[in-house]
């Protein structure tokens, strides 16, 4: 028997410690789930632990990037591994191998498309050996939207008996911030593509975490346009590029549910007139996220901000006949933090506790996790999953 079923892998960093506060408070009264926070210092973890008022007894676990044998020690001890050290293709390669040789489950917040691909070519046959279910991207990117989808394809199944060919993912609203880890994803994926051939190839290819498939040509999602169906002007969705790609992945991990000819696009709302396009071409234009400004890894918004915080998504499909189904998905907090440290949190529990029958493999959540996490979500962590007609 493990001696835990959960360790925070970067507990002591600012996105870990809310995974941790959010743990304790969701789940540490019941005393029946056994967890550790874990990182590189063990000074920093207690230090952390105390300042967020954490009980003194908090099992604290040394291990660092920097150490294999350190990270094959952490991850024998445990369950499943939540983690949210990234840059992940700077930080995360050896956690993933190691959870993958050892049979232990694992989660993250991964946005870098090449690096999850690189990751699936190298350690899907150990994972699948050894039962190991790896389950990238389990935060605001991409959960709302993988599963907003597959909601979606499921009643059309159910009322049409065929999803959509076609699905439209739109942020009707969002207040909060990216993380600053994110932006930092996204820095280091730029600076390798624009030095690399092979890895700028992978990167723009829709179908990236899909070894050996070529679907249909997917919906520009990078330009601003008018919706005459939604009366408001669209602009390009910075996490589109990774969300769009998982999406296509959960397709395939289905057996094309959604299709082999499956049609994915994701977009921002920024209403109508001329208010709305003038909003859409500033949003086009906006380059801090790659920039210096960007937020910064360990940084992040108050308490009072991230709790202020909120996002709405709308996915809809029309069937030839013009039928349409629309689905709504929203978080009561602030997608980058807020929302963010519960969506993982979640996840992780969802494969210790009703995601046995998802066998070993290197996953996105919607196949992994299916309902099971859409009824934890609601039930535990402010997001609703509403099917509005």
């Amino acid at each position: 028997m493990k001696e835990f079923d959960l360790i925070i892998y970067g507990a002591s960093g600012f996105t870990g410690r809310l995974v941790a506060e959010y743990l304790n408070s969701e789940y540490g009264a019941a005393g029946d789930l056994r967890w550790a926070m874990a990182g590189r210092s063990k000074s920093k973890l207690a230090q952390v632990r105390d300042e967020m008022g954490l009980p003194a007894d908090t099992p604290l676990v040394v291990a660092d990037t920097s150490d294999s044998a350190s990270l094959d020690a952490m991850v024998a001890r445990t369950k499943v591994v939540a983690t949210t050290v990234g840059p992940y293709q700077l930080y995360g390669s050896d956690l993933v191998r190691a959870c993958a040789e050892a049979g232990t489950d694992y989660v993250d917040l991964c946005g870098e498309s090449v690096w999850m691909r690189h990751m699936i070519d190298q350690h899907s046959e150990a994972a699948q050996k050894s039962g190991a279910r790896i389950v990238f991207s389990c935060g605001f990117d991409s959960i709302p939207f993988d599963l907003g989808v597959y909601l979606l394809q499921q009643e059309a199944v159910k009322r049409f008996g065929a999803p959509f060919k076609e699905v439209k993912g739109r942020v009707r609203a969002m207040k909060g911030t990216f993380s600053g880890g994110t932006a930092a994803s996204l820095q280091e994926s730029v600076k390798r593509a624009r030095s690399d051939k092979e890895v700028f190839a992978l990167a723009i290819n829709p179908y990236a975490l899909v070894p050996g498939f070529a679907g249909p040509e997917q919906p520009n999602g990078d330009v601003v346009q008018y919706s005459e169906e939604l009366d408001s002007w669209e602009a390009p969705f910075i996490m589109a590029a990774i969300n769009t790609r998982n999406i296509h992945r959960s397709n395939a991990l289905m057996d094309s549910m959604y299709g082999e000819d499956f049609l994915y696009s994701e977009m921002l709302l920024t209403g109508p007139g001329e208010k709305g396009e003038k909003i859409a071409k500033a949003v086009a234009g906006d380059k801090s996220m790659a920039g210096p400004d960007a937020p910064k890894p360990g940084e992040g918004p108050s308490k009072a901000e991230r709790e202020a915080g909120l996002y709405d998504v709308l996915f809809y499909g029309v069937t030839k006949a013009g039928d349409k189904i629309a689905v709504g998905v929203k978080g009561d907090r602030d997608p980058g933090y807020g929302s963010t440290c519960k969506l993982i949190s979640e996840s992780a529990l969802c494969l210790l506790n009703e995601a046995s029958d998802t066998p070993g493999g290197i996953w996105t959540t919607a196949p992994a996790l299916g309902n099971h996490l859409i009824n934890r979500l609601q039930e535990h962590a402010g997001v609703s999953f509403e099917i509005e007609s």
